[in-house]
């Protein structure tokens, strides 16, 4: 299926884009950006130019940030085609009910991607935990934002979701492992002074079996990055590392280095298949905890951000 992806930055370039090209699924029809393209790609920086101009084109990638997504989102189904978002699938809840149900009233498959769920070990860790009793679970995500967000200031600003956008990658696996479905019930969120949205975030949930669940998430971390998710059950230990892409169950180590390579060609094979069934996939429970998050939080001002880390 002819394919176009809307929003040439570094996740398209990096992710994106090596991901259609490599699928048997899809053929890089048509970029759209005020900005970026892909050479050899037809280019617009227009959506509705692009629309207009490829009616052969049926499915469009939306790589933009949540805020501005809504409009191109809903223009695409309004021209009747499928439309896949990248995470998080909006800048709000109703936002996403809105583009879900506007999809299933014109029998066309959107799909709100979580490429974090797509990580090496994340169905093996769900398998394992299917049966078990979950006594404790502990997210800690810590990253540093200058590495891996450079000059990206929409993230500081509402509804950019701040250390929220690397930690719903973690919520996202959390939701996707447990078999029961979780709540917040209290959350810290630390802002820096010249900022909207928080740089750090300390998470407590309720679990319906009375498990212990809590979340740290902070975009300060200098030297190693960690991203884990370690479940205490009566059978033992599970720990998730680098994102998903390691586990561990009682010290016994499995999986390989992290990547994003073999998930962003999983989310594009997904896309084929719900296209190719007729449905949609918008499973909203991760954005659903980080709303809850905001509406839940108790801000604490810190040191106003830099990207000069000799200014901080």
């Amino acid at each position: 299926m002819k394919i176009a992806l809307v929003g040439i930055g570094k996740i398209a370039v990096d992710q994106h884009v090596p991901a259609i090209k490599n699928s048997p699924d899809w053929e890089l029809a048509a970029t759209v950006s005020r900005e970026g393209s892909v050479e050899g790609i037809e280019a617009f920086t227009d959506l509705g130019q692009m629309l207009e101009a490829r009616p052969d084109i049926r499915v469009v990638s939306l790589c933009l940030p949540p805020v501005p997504r809504f409009d191109p989102a809903m223009q695409a189904l309004e021209a009747g085609r499928h439309v896949m978002l990248e995470k998080p699938p909006g800048a709000t809840l109703a936002e996403c009910h809105a583009l879900d149900r506007a999809a299933r009233a014109a029998g066309l498959t959107l799909f709100a991607t979580w490429h974090s769920r797509e990580a090496d070990m994340v169905a093996a860790a769900k398998a394992w935990l299917a049966d078990k009793r979950l006594e404790a679970l502990s997210v800690t995500w810590k990253e540093d934002v200058r590495r891996w967000h450079p000059g990206q200031a929409w993230i500081w600003q509402p509804g950019g979701f701040g250390v929220f956008d690397p930690g719903i990658n973690a919520l996202s696996i959390v939701t996707e492992i447990l078999p029961d479905d979780l709540h917040v019930t209290g959350a810290v969120l630390e802002v820096p002074a010249n900022c909207q949205t928080p740089i750090a975030a300390r998470l407590d949930f309720h679990h319906p079996g009375g498990a212990q669940v809590t979340a740290v998430f902070d975009w300060r971390q200098a030297g190693d990055q960690t991203w884990e998710i370690e479940a205490v059950t009566p059978e033992g230990r599970l720990v998730l590392r680098d994102g998903g892409a390691l586990m561990e169950i009682d010290g016994e180590s499995r999986g390989q280095p992290a990547t994003l390579a073999g998930e962003y060609p999983r989310l594009y094979r997904r896309m084929a298949e719900l296209v190719a069934q007729g449905q949609s996939d918008v499973d909203l429970r991760p954005m659903t905890l980080v709303a809850d998050a905001f509406t839940l939080g108790r801000r604490e001002t810190v040191a106003p951000f830099s990207e000069d880390p000799d200014a901080a």
